[in-house]
Parts: structure tokens; C-alpha cells; sequence
């Protein structure tokens, strides 16, 4: 497993059980999830370049990259990775494809097998019923989203930040080890047409490929 992918497994993949107490005020979340819902409920599709850094729990980078994002509604999600290894994840809100081209290995998974295992998928989704699994606060230029208590999640804190014109401008995960992914967006356009293409993927001839849907 190359790096890369233990850092999307973190994001997207592999969901451990959560069990912290973080205290907010209910009127405070309130406040800040229907300001963030109100946000995003404007953005329809995103599209946009990244910049990556990782860096451990004491603040050394372990790893930078950069590659392309896509989402739209609903549960959709085009996320990849350029450098330093090439890898890819898609979603069509249906089914999942996760594609390693360093291990040439192809993951399938059932989309609604993964909305509780990271708060990311809030970007994707307007189901109430999915965002009552956060706990959301105010942060400087953005949200912090934790899961609640006994919410299976490899992320421990998702921070998202919004620029001046407030277009989504970064995102900062911290998963449970205390390591540290940052995202910076540019080049992003909002509500632009996306193609369909975006979001289907093709198994390439002479992968392997561990379908887990299988069975569910």
C-alpha cells in the first residue's frame, strides 16, 4: 500500500469507531451547521485544482502532491491524485471506485456504505438525516465538523474554509493518529456543466479488483 493510498483510505475509506466528548452548545451548532448547509446548498457542482501537504502529528511533512477535484450533487465525487502517486476515486452516488495505479489494484464499494465513515461525504449531500452524525462549529474563514460520539470515522476533525467571494478555498483533515492533510483549492469554478464521464470509471484490462460490494 503506497502512502497515498493510506491517505485516501483516511479520507474516503476505512472507518474505525470514534469515541470522544467534544460539548457544544446546541443553539452554537445549530448556527453554524445552517450557515454551512446555506453555503453549500449553493454550490451545485465544484471543480477545482489541489495542492496537498501531510504532515505528522508534530508538524513535520511527511509528503506533498497535487491533483484535480469534482463534486456534485448528489454523492457524487471525482478525486485525483497527480503526484506523486497516481491514484483515483470516484463515485457516481451509486458505487465507489477506488484505483491505485502504483499496486494496479481497483476497489469497489457501495457509496452508502462510505457516508458514515467520513464527514467529507457532507459536501456531496443534503440529507438532514446525514448531517445530524456531526457535531459543526465556527472557525476562522470556515467550519470545523467532528463526528458525533459513536459514529464509526477514520477523520477526527474536517476543517473547511471559504475564501472572500465565500467559494470553497481549502480543506484540512485530521484523522485519529493525529496526522494532518491540508487541501488548497485553486483555478475552482462553481456551478459549471460537468460531464457525466466525470464520475463513471472503467476497470482497466489486468487489475485486480476486490469488489465489496459483493454480498451486501
Amino acid at each position: 500500500m503506497t502512502f497515498q493510498t493510506k491517505t485516501l483510505n483516511t479520507i474516503f475509506i476505512k472507518p474505525t469507531v470514534l469515541a470522544f466528548g467534544l460539548i457544544f452548545s446546541s443553539q452554537v451548532w445549530a448556527s453554524a451547521a445552517d450557515d454551512l448547509k446555506a453555503k453549500l446548498a449553493l454550490m451545485n457542482s465544484f471543480e477545482a485544482k489541489f495542492s496537498q501537504q501531510v504532515k505528522d502529528e508534530q508538524g513535520e511533512l511527511l509528503q506533498s502532491g497535487q491533483g484535480t477535484i469534482a463534486l456534485a450533487h448528489p454523492l457524487k465525487i471525482r478525486w485525483e491524485q497527480a503526484s506523486p502517486d497516481e491514484t483515483l476515486f470516484v463515485s457516481d452516488g451509486k458505487k465507489t471506485f477506488y484505483f491505485d495505479a502504483f499496486s494496479e489494484q481497483v476497489t469497489i464499494m457501495n457509496t452508502n456504505g462510505l457516508i458514515d465513515t467520513t464527514p467529507f461525504i457532507l459536501l456531496t449531500t443534503r440529507e438532514s438525516a446525514q448531517w445530524e452524525k456531526y457535531q459543526i462549529s465556527n472557525i476562522k474563514q470556515g467550519y470545523r465538523i467532528t463526528p458525533k460520539p459513536g459514529i464509526d470515522s477514520q477523520v477526527e476533525i474536517l476543517d473547511i474554509s471559504f475564501n472572500k467571494v465565500q467559494n470553497l478555498s481549502a480543506i484540512k483533515v485530521t484523522d485519529l493518529s493525529g496526522q494532518v492533510s491540508s487541501f488548497t483549492f485553486k483555478d475552482s469554478r462553481v456551478n459549471g456543466k460537468l460531464a457525466g464521464s466525470l464520475f463513471s470509471f472503467k476497470i482497466p484490462e489486468g487489475v485486480v479488483v476486490d469488489d465489496q460490494t459483493q454480498g451486501e
